[in-house]
Formats: structure tokens, C-alpha cells, sequence
């Protein structure tokens, strides 16, 4: 898995591609802990994700709580297999997700 961030002005993205399993939770986790509390707005941008456990699904769900404490969160353009784990967690309807 690989990170790439961009930021502008108060809003930074993460870019996420590859898998995002137990072993890469913990990197993405710690890289949105570095982040988050220097920032108005996070955006996860999935697109480039190909798979995603459990694992990856408390880190978007745990970014989702800590960034309802004042900060904007959204999932930009979620692969299909997002999507899937997202639609079938009923997560869709608690997360922002631009198409």
C-alpha cells in the first residue's frame, strides 16, 4: 500500500492504493493520527484500493468518529470493492462519499 498526501490550504488527501488489510490498517491509522489535528478537512481518496478488511473498514469508521469532533470528513471515489464493504456493512449511510 502506498499514501501519497496533498494538501491545500486546510484540506489534505490521503491517497490510498493497494490493499488495505491488517497489515496496512496500522499505517493509514498513523499516518490520519499525524494529520488530522492540523487540518479543517480529510479526504480519503479509495480509488486506488483494491481490497479492504475489516481492518481497513474500523480505520475509515474510527477517522469517521475523531473527525466528528470539528473536522470535515469524506471518501473520495471508493473502488468497487470499497463500495461493496461499505454497502454491505450499512456504512454508506454514516459516511460522505463523493462519486
Amino acid at each position: 500500500m502506498t499514501i501519497t498526501e496533498n494538501l491545500n490550504d486546510m484540506k489534505m488527501t490521503l491517497v490510498v492504493v493497494g490493499r488495505l488489510d491488517t497489515t496496512t490498517a496500522p499505517l493509514l491509522e498513523k499516518k490520519i493520527k499525524e494529520v488530522l489535528p492540523s487540518v479543517l478537512e480529510l479526504v480519503l481518496d479509495l480509488s486506488g484500493v483494491e481490497y479492504m478488511s475489516s481492518a481497513g473498514l474500523r480505520v475509515v469508521l474510527t477517522t469517521q468518529k475523531a473527525a466528528d469532533k470539528g473536522k470535515r470528513f469524506a471518501l473520495k471515489k471508493p473502488s468497487d470493492f470499497c463500495m461493496q464493504v461499505f454497502d454491505a456493512t450499512g456504512m454508506t449511510e454514516l459516511l460522505t462519499i463523493i462519486r
